[in-house]
């Protein structure tokens, strides 16, 4: 017991030390690094976009079909990355803050898009807002949450919705295009 004990540590202990080389240690760690382990087959999987892809810059694991446009600008709990391993979202936050609770879930092809072009001239872009999730909200595949948006604790997002105003009172479920409360939870 004592040896698988130790070799247990061992190994989390040279994955750390392997891994903290391509990624900042603070992400390299929480629930995703510990009893589930999940966390380094996803440092192992970003990889290849960390060194020479669309991820280069982002320092933390990030599935490679996922594009965050300005990582600093991004606030969340380590317990969370899970949320970054969902392929094909977009986090767009060039002139925004995307700031997400502890224990969110995102789906695939979700967009988070803190700006967006000019109605009068595309090539322009308008000021961007922040964009807030709560606690323990979950977002449908092939939503997009727009800017500005807040959504309170415990919002549920149908997928293929379009996310156009705020629902900061959360504990509700929405849907549609744009979307509305659904549900009352």
């Amino acid at each position: 017991m004592f040896k698988k004990l130790l070799y247990s540590k061992f190994v989390k202990f040279s994955l750390k030390i392997l891994f903290s080389i391509f990624y900042q240690k603070k992400y390299l760690q929480g629930k995703f690094f510990d009893a589930k382990r999940l966390g380094w087959y996803w440092c192992f999987i970003g990889l290849k976009s960390r060194l020479w892809g669309a991820n280069r810059n982002i320092p933390w694991p990030v599935n490679p079909n996922t594009i965050i446009s300005n990582p600093n600008k991004i606030h969340f709990d380590v317990d969370n990355i899970n949320i970054f391993q969902t392929p094909g979202c977009y986090w767009q936050n060039h002139d925004g803050n995307i700031y997400i609770g502890k224990n969110c879930w995102v789906g695939p092809n979700v967009g988070v898009i803190t700006t967006n072009h000019d109605i009068h001239n595309p090539s322009q872009h308008v000021e961007g807002k922040d964009i807030i999730l709560g606690d323990s909200c979950w977002i449908g595949m092939n939503s997009t949450i727009l800017p500005g948006v807040v959504l309170g604790n415990n919002t549920v997002v149908g997928a293929g919705s379009v996310v156009t105003k705020s629902f900061p009172n959360g504990n509700c479920v929405i849907g549609g295009v744009p979307a509305k409360i659904i549900k009352q939870l």
